[in-house]
């Protein structure tokens, strides 16, 4: 008779992760908890989050009968998310560190101490999301623990697991785990992926998981909560004080504390205005943040990006994008945003340009720009560069028109030649 198969789950003490626990303990597998602290300070009202949600977790594999470990990531959180976080705001982009809680915590640190000190045969998370493969496929899966080369071995077999949008598409968070490793997905059990929100709690009741249905839905920075941005990034950034710049006409409307504090598409705030203005640009040589008068500005639109080397689920990267050097794919930089058809170009370094069909707002350096091919994440690169806003293009054809009909009159002036 086999052995009952062991899954770690990572619980939050939310409904996701304690309904995802529940539904992996009706299967038969051995389930053990493993709660994270990867930050460890208090909110803003002095309430220290971490320890009411490791009692909330806690409680649910009380009532599951399952062992309960806490483990804490505060250092490497630290050292590979929230040092890339600053960095990246202070470069003028704004990084979006969920993304890369996932793929370097959850899916690298916690998978290793899953499988190493747990003996865990596989992990499982609350996520949204599903995968190409059925449970017990996950469990023959081989764990290399090796950081895979560059370059995959031309010989080898290719069996990719497909990484697979969830039934509830508004719930899908395929958008969140668009970095993780080929590597750790194969070793991962989504046990949500085909279940509703709606569903999910009404399990969450009938299980009497009363404490945690009550929670609010988790919306602020990964592990840190919701916070007063402003206060919070000034105790780790200096300020650095710049002016706003109308976008239009180069006037000085006001001052800011660092360009750091914003991000295109958001209203800037200018002290003695009445009326809104949005961000739709930044310099981080001189300290401008240009604006614009109208949250529908032309200069906030643009239709073309470039991303830095691409994070393929497959490892490599479509075989009709090698093959054609262009495909044609869905695009979205946010979660929960409509998906864009986009056309995508294979630059030499593994890097994308992608030429979205229709001009959208506010596409922002730093975030992530996530790649989908029918219902399949295919994964994502950060968003370095930006093509012309609409703005800046229907003045340079005002410009090119302007100088056409000044190029007629001088014509015009001019005697033939006899």
């Amino acid at each position: 008779m086999q052995a009952a198969r062991r899954v770690v789950c990572a619980m939050s003490g939310g409904v996701d992760s304690s309904v995802a626990a529940l539904l992996l303990r009706r299967r038969g597998y051995q389930v053990t908890g493993v709660f994270m602290t990867n930050w460890d300070t208090v909110d803003e009202h002095g309430v220290c989050n971490a320890e009411k949600d490791c009692e909330d977790a806690y409680r649910v594999c009380q009532k599951l009968d399952i062992p309960f470990h806490q483990v804490s990531y505060v250092k490497e959180y630290w050292m590979d998310v929230f040092s890339y976080f600053l960095n990246e705001y202070e470069k003028g982009r704004t990084p979006n560190p969920d993304i890369l809680c996932n793929k370097h915590i959850k899916f690298n640190y916690f998978l290793n101490y899953a499988l190493d000190h747990l003996g865990a045969d596989a992990i499982a998370t609350g996520h949204y999301a599903r995968t190409s493969q059925e449970d017990e496929e996950v469990f023959q899966q081989r764990y290399i623990r090796s950081r895979p080369s560059l370059f995959r071995n031309r010989f080898e077999v290719k069996n990719d697991v497909k990484l697979l949008q969830a039934a509830d598409r508004f719930k899908d968070q395929t958008f969140f785990l668009s970095q993780i490793s080929q590597n750790a997905l194969r070793k991962s059990l989504f046990p949500l992926g085909g279940l509703t929100k709606e569903f999910v709690k009404k399990m969450a009741a009938e299980a009497g998981f009363h404490h945690v249905l009550k929670r609010k839905e988790s919306m602020g920075i990964c592990f840190i909560g919701e916070r007063n941005f402003e206060n919070f990034i000034l105790e780790y950034l200096e300020p650095k004080p710049g002016n706003f710049v109308s976008m239009e006409d180069g006037k000085i409307m006001g001052r800011h504390k660092g360009w750091f504090l914003f991000t295109l598409g958001q209203r800037a705030r200018i002290g003695g205005l009445r009326d809104a203005w949005f961000v739709v640009d930044k310099d981080v040589t001189t300290g401008d943040i240009f604006v614009a008068p109208n949250t529908d500005h032309p200069a906030l639109y643009r239709d073309l990006l470039r991303t830095d080397r691409v994070h393929w689920i497959s490892e490599d990267p479509p075989a009709e994008l090698v093959a054609n050097k262009m495909m044609e794919c869905n695009f979205r930089f946010q979660h929960q945003m409509e998906l864009v058809p986009c056309v995508l170009t294979l630059n030499q370094d593994g890097t994308v340009w992608a030429t979205l069909v229709q001009p959208i707002r506010a596409l922002t350096p730093g975030q992530f720009a996530v790649f989908y091919k029918g219902e399949e994440c295919l994964g994502s690169g950060k968003i370095m560069r930006l093509g012309p806003s609409i703005y800046t293009l229907q003045q340079g054809q005002k410009t090119m028109k302007s100088a056409a009909n000044v190029s007629t009159e001088t014509i015009k002036g001019i005697d033939p030649v006899t």
